[in-house]
């Protein structure tokens, strides 16, 4: 949804820093009326006046809760089912007030029946069990990222930018993510089918059965690969992209939570202020020698422009805009807004298309902006309106406006800019300040420009909110005019205004008083309060408010501080490339710096000694720390050589198929030594990190964790384990040797419910098919089919797990609520689940019965219980520097804790409570709290034993 800006919806955070909470406002008691939104939007006629009295109820009545099945047609397809069979039936039956209830009901415009919503009133929900059954299906599948709650009207741009498998894609307001996330699945389009269908031809090759492959059979193929383009480049694999910006850092951090359960290597999300947003540098093509190779910059297929807005349409969710609203608003933000698409029309291929979208009904923010971009651009020659009537065909919408009226801060509206300079020259600029000639419907040449193709959803058409977008194409390169030569769009800044209104204002005296009053009166002064100052759209969809930066005022200090963030400053269209004065730094650095940070890896002299360290001036440490917190270090993205012994060690454990690519794995610590965690990306996002690494780009996310370490006291057996975001990307490359294949319900059933089974023993006969095999295989990470079978203990479908062989136990490597949300999907089951390692565990700390106690050396089982369950820990388990002692028994930790292990905070949202025995370091071990696990580590509640 169009993001919202601006001091008077809450650009600010509203005193988050500290202080005492402020108590949540009562919904129930905001009047819905405001005479001045009222009367302006009826003004402007943009609804019909037969239709105004359904307008007007509409945006008074509550929004419908709507959400979306997310990933690719297979993966959402088995979680709509469980809808469909199991919910809506439940649902159907209840009768309130003699009558049927309704339950949740597709969003008809949606492709693929994959969005629903529902309308029921919150009375009756809370009243009838089969709502609060469904209601923990929803927040299950919430959590492990199946289903995302997303406004209906927010899922428009992203289905109208007609993303095509293999095309270069970027969001430039992408936080919260929900829009960035439809887009990642668009650019993964056809995956799965190609993937499996080259699969196929390879297991058919070597004599294997491929008679299902994945989680359809081979003949469903063709069906599921129709109207989806053919791209086998890689084997497969998509060779898209998506750029995911924000210019909030800590938004940028909850866009990579929003969109983490979707598991892309094609992703990089960046921290730059859109309307400067830098070009991207591409490895240059060979050429001969001697010849000076050409530079190279990513222009892109598909640009996402969901701009800052006042967000007026979001007044049925955000109650405070009734309150709230006023015209000043969507005039601060006008600047911005234009500066953005502009910016996005010079990264765009020609040809390509950028989606403009806000959640504001005000022609200001919306037709305004595009005949304006449009004008700096060139006219329409260059950049055109796309007619869109034909898609989505069942989505109701009303044209754009060709004429409207534009509403001064206080209150009055004027038809011409002409209009406005004959007031300023009669009564002075009083209240007219941030008024600007574009922000008039077009004169001239641009009076042609077809806004009938600009989109306008409205509340009571199909009970939504209200929004805006259009659809631009580019016809040929541009060259767009400078700000500067540009006045007539660009509005006088707020403080010129201001100044100006003040001086035009008449006062009695030369008093300054007076002075200071009559900007009070013109600008009355902001309550920082946590939620009076909170932007009403914050609570969109649950989001979070964006900071000032979002004005235009606070863009263009934010643009002056980027320029100075690069030795090289960062190039953007019809910019020279000019070096920064000397002195100006080329990355982000805090204090205290990484370890690994001090050292100068390309001088081998200075890996014996580290330099002493210059202190920083303790003058003003406030303002230090605020510096420090603005700009937060971000570890370097290293790739590795494929020929790296750690590499080498992985492919021979996992008899990893030569086929799978070896050249797109990274580590994330400037020594670039595989510490702890490996990742993988794809070709396309390995070349934009290392071309512009170090160059001023702020680059905050990239890659999957492919493999993760772990410690293993048995000597032989390969540390790394494939971590579960990565399994479904080399599942399907890992040799039969790592393999172990499952069929049966029950079986399944078993390994979700009971963490660490028995295997030696006998314990394996209680594991029914996968008995023997996981008896005889060799220790460590195991990939677990679930193929396909006939009969009610069969599945339709394949799934494919991680598994872990420990010495006496088995695992499967998955979170709490993953377990969870499995059982409640394929059994409709919720039991807790039973941990057998707690007993063991208990048994070696001399807790329980004394005939369990142990006093030998700690063995493997025990020595790994896990980071994420609630253990108590007793006098015989305490911390000895860097190792813990179980009785005595030293386990190292599980890594060293480089500065790689502290990245991406925000990136895992794991709860679970307990200490982990084994690898740990000191810091990390807290009774009955602590997790365990470094930050980033996604085993909440999984489980391992090594």
């Amino acid at each position: 949804m169009g993001k919202r800006g601006g001091k008077k919806f809450g650009g600010g955070r509203g005193g988050r820093g500290g202080g005492q909470r402020a108590q949540r406002p009562n919904y129930d008691e905001v009047l819905r009326t405001n005479t001045l939104f009222e009367s302006y939007y009826e003004e402007l006629a943009v609804v019909d006046q037969t239709e105004l009295e359904a307008f007007w109820s509409a945006l008074r009545r509550d929004l419908p809760n709507s959400f979306r099945f997310t990933g690719s047609k297979g993966h959402a397809v088995p979680v709509l089912q469980r809808l469909k069979d199991h919910y809506i039936p439940e649902i159907t039956s209840i009768e309130f007030g003699g009558e049927p209830v309704e339950p949740p009901g597709l969003i008809s415009w949606f492709p693929d029946q994959l969005a629903w919503q529902m309308t029921t009133p919150k009375n009756v929900v809370r009243r009838f069990a089969p709502f609060a059954s469904f209601q923990k299906f929803l927040v299950s599948e919430t959590s492990v990222g199946n289903i995302s709650r997303q406004e209906a009207v927010s899922m428009i741009p992203p289905l109208l930018m007609d993303v095509k498998p293999g095309m270069t894609v970027l969001d430039l307001c992408a936080a919260p993510g929900s829009k960035a996330a439809q887009l990642i699945e668009m650019v993964h389009g056809g995956e799965e089918t190609r993937l499996r269908k080259v699969l196929a031809q390879k297991k058919n090759e070597q004599g294997h059965d491929t008679g299902t492959i994945g989680r359809m059979k081979v003949g469903e193929m063709e069906e599921e690969a129709e109207g989806s383009a053919d791209d086998y480049s890689d084997d497969g694999r998509t060779t898209g992209l998506l750029i995911a910006n924000d210019a909030d850092y800590k938004r940028a951090h909850m866009l990579i939570h929003q969109m983490k359960r979707l598991n892309s290597p094609n992703l990089i999300v960046t921290n730059h202020d859109a309307t400067i947003f830098p070009s991207i540098k591409l490895p240059s093509e060979p050429v001969p020698e001697g010849v000076t190779p050409r530079g190279r910059y990513l222009k892109f297929d598909r640009i996402l422009a969901d701009v800052p807005c006042s967000g007026d349409g979001t007044c049925r969710k955000n109650l405070n805009v009734w309150k709230e609203w006023n015209p000043g608003n969507a005039l601060g933000l006008f600047a911005t807004q234009v500066r953005i698409l502009v910016r996005a029309l010079q990264m765009l291929k020609v040809g390509g298309r950028v989606v403009y979208s806000t959640c504001s009904m005000n022609p200001v923010e919306n037709e305004a902006v595009i005949a304006s971009a449009i004008d700096r651009c060139g006219g329409l020659s260059k950049v055109h309106i796309v007619d869109c009537s034909d898609a989505l065909p069942k989505l109701k919408r009303r044209h754009g406006l060709s004429t409207w009226r534009v509403m001064d801060k206080q209150g009055k509206t004027w038809q011409s800019w002409p209009d406005v300079e004959e007031e300023k020259t009669k009564n002075g600029i009083e209240g007219l300040g941030r008024l600007a000639e574009a922000m008039f419907p077009p004169v001239g040449p641009l009076e042609t420009i077809p806004f009938e193709r600009c989109m306008r959803v409205y509340p009571h058409l199909q009970d939504t909110g209200a929004f805006f977008i259009a659809v631009l194409e580019k016809k040929s390169e541009i060259k767009a005019r400078q700000d500067a030569e540009n006045k007539k769009t660009e509005p006088k800044s707020s403080i010129i205004a201001l100044a100006e209104e003040i001086e035009a204002k008449p006062i009695g005296s030369s008093n300054p008083i007076e002075k200071l009053d009559a900007l009070d009166a013109i600008a009355p002064p902001q309550v920082n309060g946590d939620d009076e100052g909170l932007s009403a759209a914050a609570r969109q969809n649950k989001e979070i408010a964006p900071s000032e930066d979002t004005t235009s005022q606070k863009r263009e200090l934010d643009a002056k501080a980027d320029a100075g963030m690069a030795t090289k400053r960062l190039k953007i269209r019809d910019e020279v490339d000019e070096p920064a004065p000397p002195g100006a730094e080329d990355r982000q650095v805090h204090w205290p710096p990484p370890p690994a940070a001090l050292l100068d890896i390309s001088r081998p002299s200075t890996l014996g000694s580290v330099p002493k360290p210059t202190l920083p001036s303790p003058r003003n440490p406030q303002q230090q720390q605020k510096k420090r917190s603005a700009q937060p270090f971000e570890e370097p993205f290293i790739y590795l050589n494929p020929d790296n012994e750690e590499l080498q060690s992985i492919y021979s454990f996992y008899d990893l198929s030569p086929s799978f690519p070896r050249d797109r794995f990274m580590v994330r610590n400037a020594l670039g030594n595989p510490v702890k965690t490996i990742y993988y990306t794809s070709t396309l996002a390995r070349d934009v990190l290392t071309e512009n690494q170090g160059k001023g780009i702020k680059f905050v996310h990239c890659g999957i964790k492919m493999f993760v370490k772990q410690d293993v006291q048995k000597v032989g057996v390969c540390k790394w384990r494939i971590q579960t975001e990565g399994l479904p990307i080399v599942e399907g490359w890992v040799g039969e040797q790592r393999v172990v294949r499952l069929w049966k319900r029950k079986t399944l059933r078993t390994l979700l419910l009971e963490m660490f089974p028995k295997v030696d023993g006998n314990g394996w006969k209680d594991l029914g098919e996968i008995g023997e095999r996981v008896r005889d295989v060799e220790m460590g990470c195991c990939v677990l089919r679930v193929d396909p079978s006939e009969g009610e203990d069969g599945f339709n479908e394949q799934l494919v797990l991680p598994l872990w062989r420990s010495l006496h136990s088995l695992n499967l490597m998955l979170p709490k609520e993953d377990r969870n949300a499995m059982l409640l999907r394929l059994y409709n089951e919720d039991s807790p689940l039973l941990d057998h390692s707690k007993d063991r565990f208990g048994a070696a700390a001399g807790i329980g019965k004394a005939e369990t106690a142990v006093t030998a050396p700690l063995d493997d089982d025990i020595a790994a219980a896990e980071a994420t369950q609630e253990t108590v820990v007793d006098a015989n388990v305490k911390t000895n520097g860097n190792d813990v002692e179980v009785n005595g028994d030293a386990v190292s930790p599980n890594h060293d804790v480089s500065a790689e292990d502290r990245e991406e905070d925000y990136d895992d949202d794991d709860d679970g409570g307990g200490v982990a025995v084994a690898g740990l370091s000191g810091h990390e071990v807290e009774a009955g709290t602590g997790t365990g696990m470094s930050a980033g580590e996604d085993t909440a509640g999984m489980g391992m034993e090594i």
